[in-house]
């Protein structure tokens, strides 16, 4: 399984940006997928996450109403909708995907990972 996450970027506090993890090779065996992220010198963060067939659907709390985690099935591609971005969203963004199927919000728990993507909110 490998996965290829894209879509980060420089934007000002306030605004928004995508995210997409595109899923590829044995996607049949993945049941959950998720969003983490992580800065330097901490632990990654568990940012949202749900299970292929839709259920199963969590947030982290410091993004809740604004985050936004989507798939389009056909694609095998997972999405991240950020809105209203704070300072304190800057980080490398990482999609997860593992065969199990709850939802599990820590990283140890995810047995494949994309490369990252960076995202940067400046005032």
């Amino acid at each position: 399984v490998q996965l290829q996450a894209s879509g980060g970027g420089s934007v000002q506090t306030g605004n928004s940006l995508r995210l997409s993890c595109a899923v590829s090779g044995a996607t049949f065996s993945i049941q959950s997928l998720a969003w983490f992220r992580q800065v330097p010198g901490k632990e990654r963060e568990f940012v949202a996450g749900f299970n292929w067939r839709g259920g199963g659907l969590a947030y982290g709390d410091s993004v809740k109403g604004r985050f936004t985690i989507s798939r389009d099935n056909p694609k095998n591609t997972v999405y991240l909708e950020m809105n209203n971005l704070r300072l304190e969203d800057t980080a490398v963004y990482y999609c997860a995907a593992d065969r199990a199927l709850w939802t599990a919000k820590v990283a140890s728990q995810y047995e494949y990972w994309g490369q990252g993507t960076q995202v940067t909110v400046s005032s």
